[in-house]
């Protein structure tokens, strides 16, 4: 099944806020063994998001939505689909009656542009949302579907999780992934030893550059979970022969936690000595749980800039805390030629 996403609003297009939801459908949409090909903003503009719809539904076999199912007149999702697949939406009395008991029971006023969002056309049948006013639409047409969800993303979650999820799914094949993450080596360098891998197409092998070091993602398709772990595991032996030691991490893995995690490991103790990261590192390790067993003094923050000697630094922070090993961060200010500095 081929998808794509369209998110609605203007205000992603100014940057007033971040898309989180393509993000997050789109990590869904992989568990599920769905191949998301198109990702598109559109703003509120009727022309411009009918145009989007009628490009994916000339392109894939699922289009979802985000946004654009509020009750004021900007909010044009529903006439958007209804002009893609040519029918007039009317109130549903059914929806109308939830509008209505939904605003009583708060005692708000329910002004008439609410029963927007009791509209439905032939071709849709309304998705409940327990968290907002704003019903969803799963409209069925011409062997394609749009799934169209509201914006925010505590409703779209929610919306996705108890009553959308499950019905895609069902009978869909599944993804899986598993991450390796490798420091001391460059991209470059873990492209050239996995060449004979990245060239399969499932499981599929990529690389990516990250914040933590080079990450190498193996993706499986399969009918069933168990399948898919099962193809992984042989391709996850065969990286990890090739590259050797430089697998520090797997997932959710972090830098921190596994540096921890080897000092606990060890029985050793640990001291930090600090310049010109300020506590950086003191705050992300310390953070890890169980590091006070390991490291119960803290840190020692550089005074001034006399100290730029990282091995001396951790010498004298081993001495002052008693403690097994010592690890210290020094370095130069970035500053202007013309501040004083030289």
């Amino acid at each position: 099944m081929r998808a794509e996403i369209i998110c609605i609003g203007s205000e992603l297009l100014l940057g007033d806020i971040a898309d989180t939801n393509t993000q997050y459908v789109a990590r869904r949409l992989s568990a599920l063994g769905i191949d998301l090909f198109y990702s598109t903003a559109v703003g509120d503009n009727l022309g411009r998001l009918v145009d989007c719809l009628r490009r994916g539904f000339e392109r894939s076999d699922l289009i979802l939505t985000s946004g654009g199912l509020g009750p004021t007149e900007d909010d044009l999702t529903r006439e958007g689909i209804a002009a893609l697949v040519g029918e007039t939406p009317a109130v549903d009395e059914s929806l109308a009656k939830a509008l209505r008991q939904f605003f009583a029971a708060r005692r708000i006023e329910m002004t008439a542009n609410n029963l927007k969002q009791a509209w439905l056309i032939p071709s849709a049948t309304a998705i409940r949302n327990v968290r907002g006013t704003a019903p969803g639409w799963w409209v069925r047409k011409g062997g394609k579907q749009i799934i169209a969800m509201p914006g925010p993303p505590g409703e779209l979650h929610t919306m996705w999780e108890g009553e959308v999820e499950a019905r895609l799914g069902d009978g869909l094949s599944v993804i899986r992934s598993r991450t390796l993450k490798l420091f001391n080596i460059s991209e470059s360098r873990v492209d050239e030893l996995l060449k004979t891998l990245t060239s399969a197409a499932n499981p599929s092998v990529g690389i990516y550059a990250k914040q933590d070091g080079i990450h190498v993602r193996i993706t499986a398709k399969a009918d069933c979970v168990r399948s898919a772990q099962q193809a992984i595991e042989p391709v996850e032996v065969e990286v990890r022969r090739i590259i050797g030691d430089s697998v520090w991490g797997t997932d959710d893995d972090t830098q921190e936690a596994t540096a921890a995690a080897l000092v606990a490991a060890s029985g050793l103790t640990l001291a930090i000595g600090e310049g010109i990261t300020c506590g950086q590192v003191a705050s992300l390790i310390g953070g890890v749980s169980g590091s006070d067993s390991w490291s119960p003094w803290g840190d020692c923050p550089l005074r001034g800039w006399a100290e730029r000697d990282a091995v001396g630094l951790a010498s004298r922070v081993c001495r002052e805390y008693h403690a097994d090993l010592g690890l210290a961060v020094c370095g130069w200010p970035v500053v202007d030629a013309d501040d004083g500095y030289g």
